[in-house]
């Protein structure tokens, strides 16, 4: 009782209430799951950092071992395998990734470089023109593991060399390499032209934050309203 109102909820409406609540506060949680996840992968990015760079054996890593580390390979671009991946903005400019396989020395095993970024023509049918040095290479960056689990809304996800998504799997069936499961994400210079400047795993993770403090307080909006519109004036 309050006032002169009391409190008689109705079923439906709280029913309604109760889902909308429920729904909110799971998306909130989810939000805040993804913050935490990006957290620990710049942990453990950090960590990984302050330790000695590897050498990419020719012989197949256990991943688990060097995602994140700093590492070096050497050998050869096997440049006719290069990929571009799709909508990369880099300081609002539209460009692609470039990746080629490097085949290490030693053996028939290739790993995946990620050369850098470059900016994409006006036309979509005018690709840029990459630069591949050719010869002994000997390069350095964080080995990264790209996602298995990509949610793909067209079909579509390959026009030629163009690519939506990176999954390992699918691009060693694509080019009939044998890869080690990591991506080189260079950090060594080159003299082909592209931008190393790399996007850090837990870049977003405050956003996530933002959006699952939304949902919360939307779910206590709808608490607080629910309550207040079954407080009803005493017949």
């Amino acid at each position: 009782m309050l006032g002169n109102r009391s409190f008689r909820p109705a079923f439906l409406p709280g029913a309604a209430a109760l889902a909308a609540i429920a729904l909110t506060v799971a998306l909130g949680n989810w939000q805040s799951r993804r913050a935490e996840e990006k957290l620990a992968l710049g942990r453990d990015l950090d960590a990984a950092s302050g330790r000695a760079v590897l050498a990419l054996p020719s012989a197949p890593v256990d991943v688990h071992d060097y995602e994140f580390a700093r590492i070096s390979a050497r050998g050869e671009y096997a440049e006719k395998h290069t990929v571009l991946l799709d909508n990369k903005v880099l300081r609002g400019v539209p460009g692609y990734q470039v990746l080629t396989p490097l085949k290490i020395a030693g053996g028939d095993l290739h790993v995946l470089v990620n050369r850098g970024w470059v900016a994409a023509g006006t036309r979509r049918d005018s690709l840029p023109q990459i630069r591949t040095p050719a010869g002994s290479q000997t390069l350095e960056g964080i080995a990264v593991v790209p996602g298995s689990h990509i949610l793909e809304l067209d079909a579509k996800t390959e026009e030629g060399i163009v690519w939506q998504n990176l999954v390992l799997a699918r691009y060693a069936k694509w080019s009939g390499l044998t890869l080690q499961p990591v991506v080189l994400q260079q950090t060594s210079e080159a003299a082909d032209g592209l931008v190393r400047t790399w996007e850090r795993p837990d870049t977003g993770a405050d956003k996530h934050r933002g959006y699952a403090f939304q949902w919360y307080a939307l779910a206590a909006t709808i608490l607080i309203c629910y309550v207040a519109f079954s407080f009803k004036r005493a017949a």
